[in-house]
Parts: structure tokens; sequence; C-alpha cells
């Protein structure tokens, strides 16, 4: 076919590359964190949200807020998202951006490990042309924002590597070396 058949391939290509590369960069730091007693993890480090435990329920909430936002966009354009479901997105009522959701180590984890999976799963079954879908959703401040998904989306993914890279910071510092974190390792 080529040309913009071409494209829609590379694009969704990249989401799924990137999804990837947040599952397996979380699963190699999640297994560095648990290097970590529960109150090393949860020890109040200097870090914009604390603790490491802190900045990974962070990441948990930022998650579903975007997650809820994208799986809007597609009712909103006339798309589903099937792996965006209510089991996935369900954030407690009230949550902010740093609500730890979870006190449990195990209990975070999982729901990780859950997010995760449905993050591949979205970007998998995600119409060619979601990225271009305008977006319309209030902010955390009640601003109203509207703009093409794929800027929301490279927010979303960056936000991940943003995040973890602070949490590998702290490893660092604790003595905890996560390893190779290079998406090209990936390849």
């Amino acid at each position: 076919m080529g040309g913009l058949h071409d494209m829609a391939e590379v694009v969704g290509g990249n989401y799924r590359f990137l999804a990837q590369y947040n599952r397996w960069m979380n699963q190699r730091l999640y297994v560095a964190c648990e290097t970590l007693t529960d109150e090393e993890r949860k020890r109040e480090r200097g870090a914009f949200f604390g603790s490491i435990h802190h900045t990974l329920n962070h990441l948990i909430v930022g998650d579903q807020v975007w997650l809820k936002r994208f799986a809007q966009c597609a009712v909103d354009n006339g798309a589903t998202l099937p792996s965006l479901n209510p089991t996935v997105l369900d954030l407690p009522e009230g949550s902010h951006l740093d609500t730890v959701v979870f006190a449990d180590w195990q209990a975070l984890r999982g729901k990780r490990e859950q997010l995760d999976a449905a993050i591949e799963a979205w970007v998998a079954e995600m119409p060619a042309q979601y990225p271009s879908f305008v977006m319309r959703y209030s902010n955390s401040k009640g601003v109203q924002r509207a703009h093409p998904a794929w800027q929301a989306m490279a927010h979303f993914f960056n936000h991940q590597t943003h995040h973890r890279a602070q949490v590998g910071t702290l490893l660092t510092q604790a003595g905890v070396d996560v390893g190779v974190t290079d998406m090209i390792a990936l390849v």
C-alpha cells in the first residue's frame, strides 16, 4: 500500500515500543526496589514525592488519570478501548496526584503489572487514527484542555520515564543498581 498506511504502522509501532519499554523498565525497577525493606522504600529521601514508594504511587495515580482520559477520548471519537475498562481504571474517587493509593508493596506492584498490561493492550488495539483524535478534558486544576491525543500520549510515556529516573536515582543513592535503562537495549 505505502504512504499513509506505512506511516500509521510506524506511529502505532512507536507506541507499542514505548509501551513495551515502559513495562520492561517498570519490571526492572520493581525488582530493584524489592532489594530494600518496606521501611527503606517508604523512607523520606527528599524527592518531589518524598519516598520511592510514594513516587511509584504517583505513577499509578497519574497513569490512571491519563488512561481514563484516553478511554474517554476514544468514546468521544466513536471508538472503544476494551483494555481500558473499569477494573483497570479503578482509581478511588477524590484521589489526587500525591495520593498514596497503595500502602502495601505487593498491592502496588500488582496494580503496576495490571496497568502495564493494559497500556500494551491499549496501544495495540487503538485505531490507527487515534493519535490524531482531539482530546477534551479538564486538567487537575479544572482548566479545560483540547489537543491531539498524540501530544498527551507523548506526555504520558515521558512522565513515566521522568519519575522512574527519580526512583532510579534514589535507588542508586541507597546502593541499589537498577542496571541498563536505555531504551535501545530492547532492540
